[in-house]
Parts: structure tokens; sequence; C-alpha cells
């Protein structure tokens, strides 16, 4: 069947690839000729790579051995289950051989004259591919299938083979800019935690470690148990523990709010440099470094805040403090079970740390700065590269033609 959408024509993928579901598990195995062969099944096919870390094996008769024979090239796609494993796929690159795969695994066969397996790999997880999946899939309240008749139904965007292996090229040249760019941010990430936990032991021995307590003004004190409402005009941002994400900055958006700020309210209104420190639940010891930039903010009660004293401690040498290894190493030793992970803000309040002078404090944090303002930049580059990827996929998969393939990348 051939159906055709503004200026490109779409045939049924089974009109280009030879489609396949794998071997049941649990079936039998008649007497005679059979084989134990490895199988691929639904969690070694991730979203655009293959696991090989853990594969099992599996005994056939000699006859499925070549039915569901995995040839490199063939491009994997899931059946189902979660939402996310909907049309999740990738192309085999015959790194084990003979290999199987099980029924909860489709097999996409191209045939060589109309069809490319990573053109096909990169159509499927598409938004416009992605799209077909979740609509014709059979949905239950956290489970998602397709049937191998509706794999076989789904209309694929056919090109010219020349123009496909531009796309893959294109598409390629993205993905290796993002993972080298992306690998090099990591790098000088672990860098830094190296460096920085190399001066925290510095310190402890040159200079000897205090309380929290003693470099805070009035210790630990609890944020506000008031509820959450959403956005309220001129009203002031309720940072809690999942506002915060793992790199200790506020997670982007409007966030929920405390409705209008009022004298109740005041006492949790948070002033530069102030530190929030979660203490229940898996995140117990996420932290975060208050800035004017963030807004007006005041902190649930979930959180612990410390107004350091700047006579004595530079706000960010505490911050970096609670995210190096001395502190993390502390949490483990202090969690407490009761309910649900907890550490107490009189038991924050105890928690020695390093106390070097302000110019050795001031020297850390300079490099820090300097070091984060790398850092983001590279992250940065690594975003715009995967918007551009995104964009790329929208223009190229779907046909609209507007970008020029014979630019480079």
């Amino acid at each position: 069947m051939q159906t055709k959408r503004s200026d490109i024509q779409y045939r049924n993928l089974d009109s280009l690839a030879d489609v396949a579901g794998g071997v049941a598990l649990g079936s039998s195995v008649p007497s005679g000729a059979s084989v134990e062969l490895p199988y691929l099944r639904v969690a070694n096919v991730q979203d655009g790579y293959i696991t090989t870390n853990e594969v099992k094996t599996l005994r056939v008769p000699m006859s499925s051995a070549e039915r569901f024979h995995l040839r490199r090239g063939d491009v994997l796609l899931t059946e189902g289950g979660d939402f996310d494993k909907l049309g999740r796929g990738a192309v085999w690159d015959g790194r084990i051989d003979p290999c199987i795969h099980q029924n909860h695994v489709f097999r996409v066969r191209c045939y060589e004259s109309e069809l490319i397996p990573e053109y096909l790999a990169l159509y499927m997880a598409s938004p416009e591919g992605r799209a077909y999946f979740l609509r014709i899939a059979k949905q239950t309240t956290n489970l998602a299938t397709i049937s191998l008749s509706q794999l076989k139904a789904m209309p694929v965007p056919h090109v010219p083979l020349a123009k496909q292996r531009r796309i893959v090229d294109a598409l390629v040249a993205v993905a290796e800019l993002i993972n080298h760019e992306s690998q090099a941010s990591r790098k000088e990430a672990a860098l830094w935690d190296g460096f920085v936990n190399a001066a925290f032991d510095r310190h402890l021995q040159e200079f000897g470690a205090v309380q929290l307590r003693e470099v805070s003004m009035g210790g630990g004190a609890y944020g506000s148990s008031s509820p959450a409402v959403p956005y309220v005009e001129n009203s002031p941002r309720y940072v809690r523990i999942t506002d915060i994400d793992d790199q200790g900055s506020l997670v982007t958006g409007a966030g929920m709010r405390v409705g209008i700020a009022s004298r109740a309210l005041s006492s949790y209104l948070l002033r530069p440099g102030d530190l929030l420190i979660a203490r229940t639940g898996f995140t117990t010891g996420k932290s975060y470094l208050y800035h004017l930039d963030d807004g007006p903010c005041v902190y649930a009660g979930y959180l612990i805040r410390f107004r350091l004293n700047p006579k004595k401690m530079i706000a960010e040498y505490a911050f970096l403090w609670t995210r190096a290894n001395y502190f993390r190493q502390w949490l483990a030793q202090n969690l407490r079970e009761v309910g649900q992970r907890n550490i107490s803000a009189r038991e924050y309040d105890t928690h020695c740390i390093a106390l070097p002078p302000i110019e050795t404090q001031r020297e850390l944090v300079a490099r820090w700065r300097k070091m984060r303002a790398s850092i983001q930049l590279g992250d940065e580059q690594v975003a715009k590269l995967k918007e551009m990827k995104r964009a790329l996929v929208d223009d190229l998969l779907s046909g609209s033609g507007r970008m020029d393939l014979r630019t480079p990348i």
C-alpha cells in the first residue's frame, strides 16, 4: 500500500522490509536436533543501542535457530511494556553470532533496495514515529503494546536511498558531536571533583574543623509547613526538595507557591547565601544555595536552612562542602531510619566542617566559579546540539525539506 502526505511518499513497512516476531519463551522443545543459543530480550534493546552486558540462553529446535537467527543490520524493536519501552529500538551490529530474539522483540530486516536500517531506526525514534506507536497501541493504566500486524502497517516516508544515507550521516554527525561534548563536560566535572576533595582534605589537616552551627547564625532552621498551591501572582516561590536538581540549582519553571507573602512567612524568606539541606527521604543531604536571581523564595519543612556567618565562612564554600566526599561519608554514617531516612537539624548542627581562613575559602570559591562557568558552557553546548538534533530529526524525517543536506554540520 502506498499513500502520500504533502510532497513525500509513505509506504507500509512490510513493503519495505521483512517484519517478524521472535521465539516464545517457555515453549517445549520436541525431541530431535536442538541447540542452545543466546537470545535478546526487551532488557537488551534500549533506546538507540543494544546492550549485551547480560545475555541469556535458550534451547530451541534447529528449525527455530534458523528462523529467528539475527543478522547484522536487523532493526530490533520492543513490543511494549512501560510507555518508555513502546517502540524502543536500535540496529543490531552482529556482535554475537549466532543469536536469536524472543517474541517481545520484533525484528525488521530491511530490503536493501528500499530501506537503510539506520534510517528506519531514526524514523521510528522520531516524534512522528513515536506518535504512530502511541496512537495505535493497546493501552492500559501503565502499559502499552503494539502487535506485529500494526508494526507491518506502519507508514514510513519512502525517499531515495541516497537521501536516506545523507539523512543518516547528518544525524550521526550531530550525535557524535553530542557524545564528544558530553564526555568533555563529564571529564571536566570529574577533574573538579577530584580537585575539591583533595583541597578539603588539606584544609581539614591544616586548619581543623568546627561544628556547622558555629559558622552559621542560629544553627539549622526548619522550613514552613504551609501547603503548596499553584502559581499566585506576586507570591514567593515555594522551594521543596523536588525543586532542587542534582547540580544544586532550582528546577526551571514557575514552581509552586505558598500564597501571598505575609508576616507568618517572613521568617522563611530566603536571603542571598542561605544554604538549604534536605533532611529526609532518599535525597537526604541534597543541597541548594539561594541566589537573588532565583527571585523571592520561601522554603518547605523537609529542608533545613543554614544562614552562614560571612565573618567566618563564605556561603559557597559551605555549599561545596555539602557536595564533597567528607560530607557524603558523614551522611551515610548518620542516616536514621524513622519511617524513612532522616537527619535532624540538631544533627546537622553538630556536623564538622573544615574552617580555613576566609582568604583560603575565597581562593577555592574563585576557582569553583571559574570551573562552574566552563562546565555550564559545555552543558549549554550539549543542550544546543541536542536541540539541533531534534530539529534535524523533525525536518529531515518529516519530509519538510527545509534543511539543505549539502551543508556541512
